[in-house]
């Protein structure tokens, strides 16, 4: 998806999700503006464990609000996460993996590279780097 916005690693953002279609403008990525407040800019493909701490914390990403458009999270599904919400889950021990093709740089702002590499959830293109 061309969006012209850059991702945490210097390249093109990548699509993060669409069932559910996330991104703070509904467009699949997460993609930034001055409208973003929050900075919905980490790729996070949510935990259990993340899903409950933010519910602690007075953010219900598990319950469907339809005026929102916001159908509620399972365990598994990728998400636009606000970036302060999220390095305050890493804070507590219970921070959800990160696709990081998919974070937009905006985050880098927040969370440095070096922390968000230590979640990354990436398939390298080339997977002979696995072997």
């Amino acid at each position: 998806m061309a969006t012209g916005d850059r991702n945490v690693l210097g390249g093109e953002l990548q699509e993060c999700g669409t069932d559910p279609l996330t991104g703070f403008y509904r467009d699949g990525c997460c993609t930034s503006g001055p409208e973003d407040l929050g900075s919905h800019t980490i790729c996070a493909i949510v935990t259990a464990e993340f899903l409950a701490h933010q519910r602690s914390v007075g953010n219900d990403l598990s319950t469907a609000r339809p005026e929102w458009g916001f159908p509620g999270l399972v365990p598994g599904d990728r998400w636009c996460v606000v970036a302060a919400r999220w390095a305050q889950a890493h804070e507590a021990g219970v921070a959800a993996p990160v696709v990081l093709a998919s974070t937009h740089e905006r985050t880098l702002e927040i969370v440095p590279l070096e922390v968000l590499r230590t979640y990354a959830a990436d398939v390298p293109d080339d997977l002979s780097a696995l072997d």
